[in-house]
């Protein structure tokens, strides 16, 4: 019942998943050639093994290098309308019901586009890559997280582009990057717009950097979810005998059910987690935290939906059951409104596990 193919069929939820990071490798190749910028290889195979070995370094600042191919062929509203539209065909093919992908409009202004110019040719790449999911019977519904780079200083302005577009497809906020040494908290002032403007935002915490970087994104800065959050493990001790200790701040996260986007191989990547058997996932669903998976970047880690939980039923064992509880938690956990998110759940998820034999 946890066949490759069950779990490809069984209706799945992202809501971390990076636009620029999720290229397809021909699509790269062919953009790439067209403006003119060299790539590390020359077809889509070789690409795509070395975008998964550039990866594998066990940094998140080598991981994030591999940006500098991704966002150069990103500079074109005609380029990111493709890239958008083929995003979310890829992720209908994968069984994915629901998506929120992030990227960040300040990377994508190198010839010329403005701001609103990205997000608006992103959004139509969104809807029609849904038009073109729905008439192959395979429908889904994707919407815009705005990204600021926590290394520069436009986070209120892509803050207050976040609340300018959200009736158009754009549902939250987020900022990114090399976590050590840019605190959330030097972007204060534009969490603080946002919670006035009752906007919701997630915060990139808890992956490169420990509890501290969690503790302000929450205390200080007021995320509705923690990207990645692995490091919360930092917070909970285990003792000989296998009884878990929570301090504080794990248990404020587990009371107050703040979602935690975990992409396990992009984790394992970076340095984040010693190993997919070691990932703090397995501990943290275990102590019945509000756990997500997620795809992180599918091009760079090499992977999709399908592959991140087929790889945490071999971990750990997990089986359907498991699988649709994650994907509960990740509807419940969206930026969508309660009702549209409810509807997804009961009307969509719920029957999609029970043709695959499973009701709770």
């Amino acid at each position: 019942m946890t066949s490759h193919d069950a779990i490809r069929r069984a209706p799945k939820v992202l809501l971390h998943d990076h636009l620029d990071g999720g290229l397809r490798p021909e699509t790269v190749l062919a953009l790439g050639s067209a403006a003119g910028h060299e790539l590390p290889a020359s077809d889509a195979e070789s690409l795509a093994t070395w975008f998964a070995e550039s990866a594998s370094s066990g940094s998140l600042e080598r991981y994030l290098e591999t940006f500098e191919h991704t966002v150069a062929v990103m500079q074109s509203a005609q380029n990111l309308r493709r890239v958008a539209r083929e995003c979310v065909e890829d992720l209908a093919a994968d069984g994915v019901v629901y998506a929120e992908v992030r990227y960040a409009p300040e990377q994508h202004l190198v010839d010329g586009l403005a701001l609103d110019q990205v997000v608006e040719a992103v959004r139509d790449g969104f809807t029609e890559g849904e038009a073109q999911a729905a008439s192959e019977g395979r429908p889904i519904v994707v919407r815009q997280l705005l990204t600021a780079m926590r290394h520069q200083a436009r986070s209120r302005e892509i803050a207050e582009l976040t609340v300018a577009y959200r009736d158009q497809g754009v549902l939250g906020f987020d900022i990114a990057g090399a976590e050590a040494g840019y605190p959330p908290t030097r972007h204060l002032d534009a969490f603080e717009y946002l919670q006035r403007e009752n906007a919701h935002f997630t915060i990139h915490a808890g992956e490169g950097f420990g509890i501290a970087s969690i503790w302000q994104a929450l205390q200080w800065c007021g995320a509705d979810r923690l990207g990645h959050g692995v490091r919360i493990i930092d917070d909970i001790t285990v003792a000989n005998d296998g009884t878990p200790k929570l301090g504080r701040l794990a248990s404020y996260v587990r009371d107050k059910r703040i979602p935690l986007e975990m992409c396990p191989s992009s984790n394992v990547q970076t340095g984040a987690a010693p190993s997919l058997a070691e990932h703090p996932i397995g501990l943290l669903t275990r102590l019945r935290f509000r756990v997500t998976v997620n795809t992180d970047n599918r091009l760079v880690s090499g992977t999709s939906m399908t592959e991140e939980m087929l790889a945490l039923v071999d971990a750990f064992g997990y089986g359907l059951g498991d699988l649709r509880w994650f994907t509960i938690n990740a509807m419940k956990s969206a930026f969508l409104p309660f009702d549209q998110r409810l509807a997804i759940i009961d009307d969509i998820i719920k029957p999609g596990y029970s043709e695959l034999g499973v009701s709770r």
